[in-house]
Formats: C-alpha cells, structure tokens, sequence
C-alpha cells in the first residue's frame, strides 16, 4: 500500500529539494490526459498544491512476492466533473514538474519522513469541488523524445516494474493498461467522505492510497500486470491517524509470524471495505496515515510459528487520530493450520467466453450495538512454507482470461479461474471504541461461516466495470450448504458466475 498525499494551501511552499512551480501570472494552464493544455483564465480562488507519496506495503517483508515494486510516475491530475472522461476540458495538473521529470518510485521503500514516503511536486489549483483523480504513468515503452527518468532501476524491462523476492532477485515488467494515457482513476466511488472541497484562502489535503499489493495480477503467462486499487480523501497533513499494537491475547507479547491490519469504512449495504492495509513492524506496531476526517474499523489477522492461526479482531468506529493501544488476538489453540476457502469464478458474454479481473474477498458477519450486523472484510493471508507444508498464498486479484480449467457444472463457453484465500478458522473478536475505554468479545465458539465477495471490472480498463451485477457473493459451499471452515481445511465454495458481461 502507498499512500499519496495532495497538499492544497492558499500560498505554502515545499520545503523538500523537488523543484516548486509557483503560478502567479495572470493566466495558468489546463491539462488534460491526453497532453494537450489550453490557457485558462486566473482568478482570484487559487491555492498551492502539494504532492507527496506515504505508507508502507502490506506484502512487503522476507515473506512476500515482491522485493521491490517500482512506478514512474509523470502526471497527477484532478477534475470537478464526476462524469468527465480523459479527453474532456477542464482536468487540472496537480504536478506540472513530472512532465519534465518524471519520478520513479520504490512503493516498498522506506519513508522519508513520518508518514511520507517521496515529494512529488508542486502546482496552483483553482477552488472548486473536486470528484475524480487520475495518476498518469509512464509508458513502458514511450515515444522518441519523451521525458524519462535519470536512472532507471528496471534495468530493461520498462519503467514499471516488479522485483521478485528470490534468489536473484529477478525483474518483472509491470505491464500497464491505459495508465499511461487516460491515467490510474479514483471516481467519486471511491473517494472517501465525497469530494475534495477546495476553497479560497482555505488548505486542503487530499490523500491518494495506492494498494499495491492488491493491484497486481499474476498473469497464465507468468507476466505481471497492474490493476489499480485505489481510494482517495480529504485529510489534514497534521492528524496523527490511526495506530496500535499486534499482541497474542495470552503473553501481550508481539506474534512471531506474519500480521496484517486493515483500516476499513462500511458502504451502504453494510459491507466494510478495505481501504488500506498495512504489515506490522518488528514490534507488532502499526500505522495508518494521513487519514481523511471520520470513523473507521480496525481489523487484523496473524499467523503464529508453523502457521497457528489467530482469530480476526476487529475495533470499530474509531475516530481519526486515535492510538488504540494493545489489540489481542486469540490463538487458535491446537489448530494445525489457518482455513482455506477455495472456487471457481466464471464469465461469459452471452453466448461466448468473457475476460475479466476480479477483486476478491472474505467476508464474517459480526453484531454491532443497536442491533445491526455487519460484515467484516477480513485480510487475506499468505501462509510460509513449514516442514510438512508448502505456501499456500491468497489469490487476488483474480484475472478469469481462460476456458481451460472449468469445473463440471460450469457455464457453456464460459471463462474461469480458480481462487485460494486463507483465512482464521475461528470467529472473530470485536471491540467498539470509547475514549474512556473499551473491552473486546470472546470469540463466538460454534460454527464459522464466511461469505466470499467477488466484483468484477474489465481488464486493462483501469478498474472499468464489465458485468451487470458487477459484483457477487455466496454464503454457500458447493453442496449449497453454509459456507463453513474448519481449521487446516479446504472448503469449497459454490461457483460465482457472471453471465452478462459485455
């Protein structure tokens, strides 16, 4: 996960070594995707622009995939219209500087600073509402006489690229849709607490979360290719956001083996969706920020040594700028192993085979006051290779591009592919935030049901929708009975089948 960070103010300046634009004259510039720029008339409701990337990666570390996973970033662009597409009038560059200097960025480095990963540049902005953000990449093949960086850590395979954490460290082409044109899209949708509200006189943050570790696909040909997971909000570049501990419930101590932590907000159907999420450090310690202004849940998840499962903890409704403190989770006592949830997605385009991307995830009902419920996404794991058992990784997302692995009972002509998430074995643990102190739930013993999510978009489109209904879910093994998991265990889910996909 990356995080960009938008600094709107009425006259500040970076104080970093990245080169500033200041827009004083009495006409600035309007870009749109596409490159071209027009003049457009200044008024009086401008402020400075800000641009810089923060946060850590969720499937960084001696354990995951990827090593290294580079960007060259050339453009960020904002729009006030939520139905604008790349070629319309009116998109304002963010960063002007990129144009001449892109940058390559490192999403698995270090921060600079506190929160802040790389400055990106600087630009003026006409207040307005501000609905969509794009994040333009650089080709990996660009034209003759474009604008590149000075040094380029792909070593020959593009700009964009990934580093595998093997033995050679081998590099991997990142294979880009149309990022390099029309630009990575953040729509309305996504962007957290409504539109970026930029008035005169007045700084505005906007933060730009880049989940890499969600947005590659590992392509049957082995290649890799991005698929962008983004969000977007309004935020103060001061609040401290969100952070907390990992500990097993029995010593307090930090768990010795993978931890993730997701920070997460409920849509209107009473789902929680990811919108960042972070591995812990050495200490078992997180941290999420900058955050836009609000309330959101905390869960996580962990494997002890030979893969022990713990149980997801969740804390709800914690407010921006909160320290939680400790989070116990509950060791699966005696389980040999975390859960496995396994599937099939399949699409067609009526009559023939339709190729989609699909974002994956699994899903425990938990009860929250008031008497309501609510379904917590839990973080996917990656569970190491042990003495007696090989990796098993979660997959996703999911690219569905073949007809040659479908199941009996499948669709005619029909595309598929088969999904892996790991997963606790047991219920999770909840606790609802106070500032003056709160307590969490015993794990619920007795079954543990799960539902598994999938929305599907169109591959190559930068997140485009394909199918109608875009997303399904099932609570439902493959003998249409609930979807159960026991621990060390594969249980099958019931096929999820998109039938009108375009």
């Amino acid at each position: 996960m990356r995080t960009l960070l938008v600094s709107l103010t009425r006259a500040r300046y970076f104080q970093t070594a990245i080169l500033i634009v200041s827009l004083t004259s009495a006409a600035a510039l309007m870009v749109t995707c596409s490159g071209t720029t027009t003049p457009m008339q200044m008024n009086n409701a401008m402020g400075t622009v800000n641009v810089s990337m923060s946060d850590p990666p969720s499937c960084a570390g001696s354990s995951g995939t990827f090593a290294h996973v580079f960007i060259t970033v050339q453009s960020v662009m904002a729009h006030t219209s939520a139905t604008a597409d790349a070629n319309s009038a009116g998109w304002q560059e963010l960063a002007p500087q990129l144009a001449t200097q892109p940058m390559q960025i490192d999403l698995f480095s270090t921060a600079q600073t506190n929160c802040v990963l790389a400055q990106l540049g600087s630009a003026q902005l006409p207040a307005g509402s501000y609905q969509q953000i794009r994040l333009i990449l650089l080709s990996n093949t660009p034209s003759a006489g474009s604008a590149t960086p000075a040094t380029n850590a792909c070593a020959g395979n593009g700009f964009n690229c990934v580093v595998l954490n093997d033995s050679t460290g081998t590099i991997h082409e990142l294979q880009l849709s149309s990022q390099d044109e029309t630009g990575l899209k953040i729509p309305p949708g996504q962007i957290v607490g409504g539109p970026i509200q930029v008035t005169a006189g007045q700084s505005v943050d906007l933060n730009i979360d880049f989940n890499a570790c969600a947005s590659i696909i590992v392509q049957g040909n082995g290649r890799y290719r991005l698929k962008p997971t983004l969000t977007a909000g309004q935020v103060s570049p001061n609040n401290s956001g969100i952070s907390g501990q990992i500990v097993d419930s029995l010593t307090k101590a930090r768990i010795s083996g993978p931890v993730l932590v997701a920070i997460e907000q409920t849509d209107s159907t009473g789902i929680d969706r990811i919108l960042m999420e972070a591995s812990v450090d050495a200490n078992g310690n997180f941290r999420f920020c900058p955050l836009p202004t609000g309330t959101f849940d905390i869960v996580a998840v962990a494997l002890g040594p030979n893969n022990l499962p713990y149980n997801a903890t969740a804390v709800l409704n914690v407010p921006n700028g909160q320290s939680l403190g400790p989070i116990p989770l509950v060791a699966e006592t005696g389980a040999s192993g975390p859960a496995v949830l396994q599937g099939f997605v399949t699409a067609t385009a009526g009559t023939t085979p339709a190729q989609i991307d699909a974002a994956m995830a699994a899903l425990q009902t938990i009860s929250v006051p008031g008497g309501t419920t609510r379904q917590l996404s839990i973080p996917l794991e990656t569970a190491p290779a042990t003495p007696t058992s090989p990796a098993q990784a979660s997959t996703n997302p999911l690219a569905v591009a073949s007809n040659t692995a479908c199941p009996v009972g499948s669709p005619a002509n029909a595309n598929c592919a088969q999904y892996t998430l790991v997963v606790p074995a047991s219920n999770p643990s909840v606790g609802v935030f106070v500032a003056s102190g709160f307590t969490y739930s015993v794990p619920a013993s007795g079954d543990v049901l799960f539902s598994v999510d999938a929305v599907a978009t169109r591959p190559s489109s930068g997140g485009a929708s394909i199918c109608t209904p875009a997303e399904q879910m099932t609570s439902k093994d493959v003998n249409g009975q609930p979807l159960k998991v026991t621990p060390g265990t594969i249980t099958n889910a019931a096929e999820l089948d998109f039938s009108v996909c375009m």
